[in-house]
């Protein structure tokens, strides 16, 4: 029997293929708005910016984690899946943000982190006051210490912010955290923890919301028998398809699982893993039998590079037929220096150095980055598939390098005792208004710095500016609404090799300019332009849609 989830009257239709060619905005809860002036992002801040995002033109809202969180992790550490940390909300706001999410007609995602829990999870202090031999500790990976006490880890193995990967709790037993050591890996081999997680699924999927983001979906199935592989080995590239910690076959029994659920909601309830695999092994976590899509994080790691950007576009198109689902493209997310500073940055630059310079060598070209960004975003959103945005980015945002270092929350930075900046730079809070201590995030100190020069990215500035970059990814969100048709595209054989064009259903034309020279355009009126064109001509560094003539979009 189909369930039914508690909607609103006044929510959106059912659709099962809404997701298929949704523009999804990723709203990271602390940085987004804070309504009671804590200096911290909170639920309520969001619900009274929705009307916001539905003059934006989203389709969906992710909202990453906002559960009861130490923040070890920016929240990425849950003390509990289904509850609300109290200085983010409670769940009647929760509840609150949903219905006017779907009174707007927007969806809503949620993060779900399962690889790990917080080490102050109710699970993780049972298993630490319960000891060794436990059926609490059968819950997460705890191993014996080498050595004759026990002194030393079960293995090498570093974790992915730094330092080792094995925790020791005073007994002779270390925990594995493939994170930071407030974040202990889950036994997914424990049936115990696969029905806790089907319940959580169900807790959220009850209450409205339409679908999930699955934190390193790839991570959960792991293969620890002794003896363990060396840190060395666990890099080399000798594994093929059967790495012991990572893109394991058996972590997609837990997703058909998953998807047995999903599938009683009417619609299905969707998901999206947060898979970083090779490309070949992606499609099985997007499958109809799985979770249904997979972010193709490619365009993160791409160059300004109309070969690079066809390549990527051809494969993942190729990939998204094989699996079934629909492609997804993200310029941008939470993790990941923002991409008008990395068009910005001279091909080839070493992020990592370059935030750890302040930004300050090389120095960035921050005009062209944003002219950059917003032609890449232009190409993204006229290709058939999802279209994943960032908090800031219809701002034009760039980095913040140069944080202070007493302000600096990451545990990359912590853990690798300050040698790498981490992710801060890109989760600065936005700028509402020109003007005021945190630019209008709220009325008190933000818990990351806002430079004063945000302001001149103020919401309050660009709205009343036709040529500001709001103003752009309104009239390009708009537009893709009323174009988008059909899943597939044309090439064009392109005029220029700086140049990247197709046709899409309907007879309208996407052409990018990745030249520092005008090419000539083709045919037809235009619709949107990621930078002024005059005449024929489409200009450097610009993308262009145009109308073909006697063709109408759908």
């Amino acid at each position: 029997m189909t369930v039914l989830s508690e909607l609103d009257e006044t929510s959106t239709p059912p659709d099962a293929a809404w997701w298929r060619q949704a523009v999804v905005y990723q709203v990271y809860p602390r940085s987004f708005a804070d309504s009671n002036g804590d200096g911290i992002g909170d639920l309520p801040g969001i619900t009274g910016k929705v009307p916001y995002l539905s003059e934006l033109g989203v389709d969906a809202v992710w909202l990453s984690p906002f559960y009861p969180s130490a923040l070890a992790d920016g929240g990425y550490d849950v003390d509990d899946y289904r509850d609300v940390d109290p200085r983010i909300g409670t769940l009647e706001q929760f509840d609150e943000l949903r219905t006017a999410l779907h009174r707007a007609g927007i969806r809503l995602i949620v993060d779900i982190v399962p690889n790990h829990t917080s080490n102050r999870h109710v699970w993780f202090q049972e298993a630490l006051a319960s000891g060794p031999g436990s059926r609490a500790r059968e819950r997460y990976i705890f191993r014996p210490g080498r050595g004759e006490h026990g002194e030393l880890p079960p293995s090498d193995w570093t974790s992915t912010f730094g330092g080792p990967a094995w925790e020791p709790v005073g007994d002779g037993e270390w925990y594995l955290h493939l994170f930071a050591p407030e974040q202990p890996d889950l036994n997914w081999a424990d049936d115990e923890v696969r029905q806790e997680f089907l319940t959580t699924l169900k807790f959220w999927a009850d209450r409205g919301v339409d679908g999930f983001r699955i934190d390193v979906a790839h991570a959960l199935a792991k293969d620890l028998t002794e003896p363990f592989a060396s840190q060395a080995d666990l890099e080399a590239d000798i594994w093929g398809d059967a790495h012991p910690l990572e893109d394991r076959d058996e972590v997609h029994d837990i997703y058909r699982e998953w998807r047995r659920l999903f599938n009683q909601y009417d619609p299905p309830r969707t998901a999206v893993a947060e898979a970083w695999v090779p490309a070949h092994r992606r499609s099985r976590y997007a499958s109809p039998e799985g979770l249904g899509q997979a972010f193709n994080f490619d365009l993160l790691e791409a160059g300004w590079d109309a070969t690079t950007f066809t390549a990527i576009i051809d494969k993942n198109l190729e990939l998204a037929q094989e699996s079934g689902a629909s492609s997804t493209w993200v310029l941008s997310n939470h993790d990941v220096v923002r991409h008008a500073t990395r068009y910005a940055l001279p091909e080839g630059t070493d992020l990592v150095a370059w935030l750890n310079h302040d930004g300050a060598e090389p120095q960035a070209d921050d005009e062209r980055g944003r002219r950059r960004a917003r032609a890449a975003t232009l190409l993204t959103l006229a290709l058939p598939g999802s279209a994943y945005l960032y908090q800031g980015e219809e701002l034009g945002l760039p980095e913040v390098a140069d944080l202070p270092a007493e302000a600096l929350q990451d545990p990359t930075y912590l853990r690798s005792g300050g040698e790498q900046k981490g992710r801060d730079g890109c989760r600065v809070p936005l700028p509402w208004s020109a003007d005021g201590p945190t630019l209008g995030f709220g009325d008190q100190l933000a818990h990351l710095p806002v430079p004063a020069g945000f302001g001149r990215f103020a919401v309050e500035r660009q709205e009343s500016d036709e040529t500001s970059t709001l103003s752009f990814y309104r009239r390009a969100l708009a537009e893709r609404r009323r174009l988008q048709t059909g899943e597939t595209l044309d090439w064009l054989t392109p005029t220029h090799p700086t140049v990247v064009a197709f046709t899409r259903p309907g007879g309208w034309v996407s052409v990018t300019n990745f030249g520092s020279s005008p090419v000539p355009m083709p045919a037809g009126s235009v619709i949107v332009s990621s930078a002024p064109v005059e005449g024929r001509e489409v200009p450097a560094e610009t993308t262009v849609w145009l109308q073909q003539d006697g063709a109408h979009g759908g």
